[in-house]
């Protein structure tokens, strides 16, 4: 496994485990967000922290399997963020930082979809090569 392959296991497994243990720790009534939280977007990203870990499992076993799971991420979060920045702009009870958190997940999940392509277009050169 290439340096870049083992980044892009390591990532989304980490960023799948810091997602479940803070939003675990607020819907287990562990601690405070600190701001108003959106119930709903909470147990999205609870329910995608268990994702992430399955897509990074993914990406370690099959690059490309990892990378159509990875861009589904990418896509389903990108329509979150939409969801989210409207309601935000409409006055619901929704955090300017739970606006910045979806546009980070949605940024970091382009970033893993754009590295494997990149991976899996550097093993197909290097096999035609």
């Amino acid at each position: 496994m290439t340096a870049l392959h083992r980044v892009l296991v390591l990532v989304p497994a980490l960023f799948g485990l810091v997602t479940l243990f803070a939003a675990g720790r607020i819907l287990l009534g562990l601690g405070e967000a600190g701001y108003v939280v959106f119930r709903p977007l909470l147990i999205f990203n609870a329910v995608m922290g268990l994702v992430y870990l399955g897509t990074a499992f993914a990406i370690r076993r099959d690059p490309l399997l990892g990378r159509s799971l990875a861009g589904g991420v990418a896509l389903i979060n990108l329509a979150v963020f939409v969801v989210v920045v409207l309601l935000y702009r409409s006055g619901q009870a929704v955090a300017m930082e739970s606006v910045r958190a979806m546009a980070f997940r949605t940024v970091v999940w382009l970033g893993i979809v754009l590295g494997l392509w990149w991976l899996i277009r550097g093993r197909r050169r290097a096999g035609a090569g």
